[in-house]
């Protein structure tokens, strides 16, 4: 029975991770599997495929799914479903959107998915734009403007704000449909695109712009096509950073873009790292779309989600507790669990550096705690890797919840706690000296407490540091006094000098916190 239960351990699992969940995501252009692990308030992707089957392709001229559209999405479908049964996931949730809902064949479709063990939901598009809001709440816990997810089908838009979402509508203006709106005259097919489309996105009752006293936030910009459209003006601005999840651009700076791609080739676009060809096809299309919810809801801000309708899916399933929780710690908690971090131990390191090197202008007590958990698990990778591998979970590994100001105080941070107070151009691209420097007084008091006791618990419970008015002091127990040696005098040297600080030691019989 132990083998049997360790067998079926292994098989559930992807690189070691546990997989508890997979959602199956049969859209109008792209059919996935993604299988998750992890704290599913930030989960990790186990596994990510996809088949694009283009389904909704002939939905406008016919009604119907493609024959070929459907015998690729079923190839692609009872690969997922065997997949799923050797890995001995049974969390399976299926559900279909736009190309399935208004197929006119869309339930002999279903059926098949039945017979090969499925069970598919066919969602609404109403459902579909509140999903998607619910996993841009995930990611953006204070979340405040609209919405909107781009698919092969459909555009969804759902206004969001206090961790609420209303208003949800489904335009018929997907990727796929997009081209329909061109007109019949080349030279003018741009203009006559954008024509049609505020057209549409008037009647849904989506013209915000017409509204002065309106509090419109930012627009989060939902699904693929979207954020190959942030790879772009990722390049395009020198950006360090490589994901796309959280780019945003300001108003005018979104109209840049738009108007550059609206006016772009895409057999240009096609060469462009990290843009697949099908992505190229879309953006120029897109692109005017962008432009006509640029010039109907007036947002303050753009902002590009990797996180959509899947995710939201996962978070409508989470406990109330759960769901409130902070993405960015729940998801470094995990991760550096995973490679022999304990969060309590961590917990307690931050509270011990607390007063000498609290968040002040620049950090926060959350990023803080990120970035000493994260500073932990960095010292179980081998020394001669461990500074540019660290560095990298901090500028490029997918947190939920951070900015690109906030990675650049978890990479400084990291690297202080090793000792390195040099950093790589693109994480001081990312931050004013003012705000790496703090996160530097983070990474050393940091490696002040772990140096001091080879991060034992009872370390911690035996000394104090504190401030008092122009002195850095280590209170140590009589009983630990040896603890202070010479590598607890070079941190405390180091760390004071930051501070500016003169610093001494004092031997007490009892530590009184």
């Amino acid at each position: 029975m132990i083998w049997g239960k360790r067998r079926a351990d292994r098989n559930g699992s992807l690189g070691g991770a546990g997989a508890e969940r997979a959602i199956i995501d049969i859209g109008s252009n792209t059919v996935r599997l993604v299988v998750y692990g992890g704290t599913m308030r930030a989960p990790t992707v186990l596994l990510n495929e996809k088949v694009t089957a283009k389904l909704g392709r002939e939905i406008a001229a016919t009604g119907r799914l493609a024959d070929e559209a459907m015998a690729l999405a079923m190839r692609g479908l009872r690969r997922f479903a065997l997949l799923l049964a050797d890995l001995g996931i049974k969390d399976i949730e299926t559900v279909a959107t736009a190309a399935v809902r208004d197929a006119a064949n869309g339930p002999e479709f279903v059926a098949e998915l039945r017979a090969i063990g499925l069970k598919p939901r066919v969602i609404s598009g109403e459902e579909e734009a509140l999903l998607s809001a619910h996993g841009v709440i995930g990611a953006f816990p204070d979340a405040h403007g609209i919405v909107a997810d781009l698919g092969g089908g459909s555009l969804e838009l759902v206004r969001v704000a206090g961790g609420a979402c209303e208003g949800a509508s489904s335009l018929p203006l997907g990727t796929l449909r997009l081209p329909e709106h061109r007109g019949k005259n080349p030279k003018t097919a741009s203009a006559e695109m954008k024509k049609s489309l505020d057209k549409a996105i008037r009647k849904g009752g989506w013209d915000l712009a017409a509204n002065p006293a309106a509090e419109n936030g930012a627009l989060y910009l939902v699904g693929g096509t979207w954020r190959a459209m942030a790879v772009y003006a990722m390049a395009a601005k020198g950006w360090p950073l490589s994901d796309p999840h959280g780019f945003e651009l300001d108003a005018a700076g979104a109209q840049e873009l738009a108007t550059a791609l609206a006016a772009s080739e895409s057999d240009a676009l096609k060469t462009r790292e990290r843009i697949s060809t099908m992505r190229a096809e879309k953006l120029p299309d897109a692109a005017v779309l962008l432009q006509a919810l640029l010039a109907r809801l007036a947002p303050e801000r753009v902002v590009f989600s990797s996180w959509g309708l899947r995710e939201g899916l996962l978070y409508d399933r989470l406990p109330e507790a759960t769901r409130a929780a902070d993405p960015l710690l729940a998801g470094v908690a995990a991760f550096a669990g995973q490679r022999g971090t304990q969060p309590q131990l961590a917990t307690r390191m931050a509270a011990w550096t607390l007063d000498a090197a609290p968040a002040r202008g620049h950090g926060s007590e959350r990023l803080r705690l990120a970035a000493t958990m994260l500073a932990l698990a960095s010292m179980q990778i081998e020394p001669n890797i461990r500074l540019p591998q660290a560095i990298n979970w901090a500028l490029h590994k997918r947190w939920i919840g951070v900015d690109g100001k906030g990675r650049a105080m978890l990479a400084a941070a990291v690297a202080a706690n090793g000792n390195q107070l040099s950093f790589p151009s693109e994480v001081r691209a990312l931050a004013s000296e003012e705000a790496l420097e703090e996160a530097v007084r983070w990474g050393l008091a940091l490696r002040l407490a772990r140096r001091l006791g080879a991060q034992s618990a009872r370390s911690l419970e035996v000394s104090r540091l504190r401030v008092e008015e122009s002195m850095l002091v280590l209170e140590l127990a009589a009983s630990h006094a040896a603890l202070f040696g010479a590598p607890t005098e070079k941190d405390m040297k180091l760390l004071a000098g930051r501070l500016g600080l003169g610093w001494r030691v004092d031997i007490v019989d009892e530590i009184v916190m």
